[in-house]
């Protein structure tokens, strides 16, 4: 015996729902209002262990699908920053002198790594460190011996990462010159030469207090701080 249609249910929705029931499954706003009407219809001392299941469901559906979009996006992310650190190293491998190195430093590499600030910090045993970089201040400064590991213990007296990112240190003139107060935070690249030569270091700086901060992973910036180690090797040479 066939069961007579809901009269307050349009013949027309009716055979449309009957013939592809998804169009429901797949809206969770419609299937939360059918278990209500559901559990409404029970009373209150009736426990609906489908409706519960159902609950639990859709919250661990939720959880998942927050964790596929952060997935892809970190992902993205990823190749994103990837691809400006492979940008930047052609940019510093492209020069044919030295000059035109520095140059590309503080223009083509600042700008593909979007930062308000580079400066390369060179030790050096001259009693007149100044004399070592003239001509190129607005890139190099010139630092006593010992400066860099300094520098770098501020806050942190065991610095041994090759590379730091933190908010601006105090102290920081020789750096950052008349930026002293406008560079909010840092990654400071350490760079080893090569025996018998003294260390450096890169130092990227931004106005945004928030760019660069410890828990941002530095795989990136190390490679970057390696490809300009040997850079560096073959002017110093």
């Amino acid at each position: 015996m066939t069961t007579a249609a809901n009269p307050r249910v349009d013949p027309g929705m009716r055979a449309k729902l009957l013939a592809d029931p998804e169009l429901i499954l797949d809206d969770p706003d419609l299937m939360r209002a059918l278990v209500a009407a559901q559990e409404g219809g029970m009373g209150a001392n009736v426990v609906d262990m489908r409706g519960l299941a159902m609950q639990r469901l859709e919250t661990r559906l939720d959880r998942l699908e927050d964790t596929h979009r952060n997935v892809i996006a970190a992902a993205y992310d990823n190749l994103a920053g990837t691809n400006q650190i492979h940008r930047a190293v052609l940019q510093l491998l492209a020069p044919a002198d030295f000059a035109a190195f520095l140059h590309a430093l503080k223009t083509d590499v600042a700008e593909t790594l979007r930062v308000d600030f580079m400066r390369l910090v060179l030790e050096t045993h001259d009693a007149d460190p100044g004399a070592a970089v003239q001509g190129y201040e607005d890139i190099v400064a010139a630092a006593p011996s010992g400066f860099v590991m300094t520098y770098l213990a501020h806050a942190r007296p065991r610095a041994t990462s090759k590379v730091i990112l933190r908010q601006v240190q105090p102290d920081n003139d020789l750096i950052y010159g008349e930026y002293a107060g406008v560079i909010q935070s840092e990654a400071c690249l350490k760079l080893d030469f090569g025996p018998g030569m003294l260390p450096g270091l890169l130092v990227l700086g931004s106005d945004d207090p928030h760019q660069f901060n410890p828990s941002q992973g530095t795989d990136l910036l190390s490679f970057l701080a390696s490809v300009f180690e040997r850079a560096m090797r073959r002017w110093l040479a």
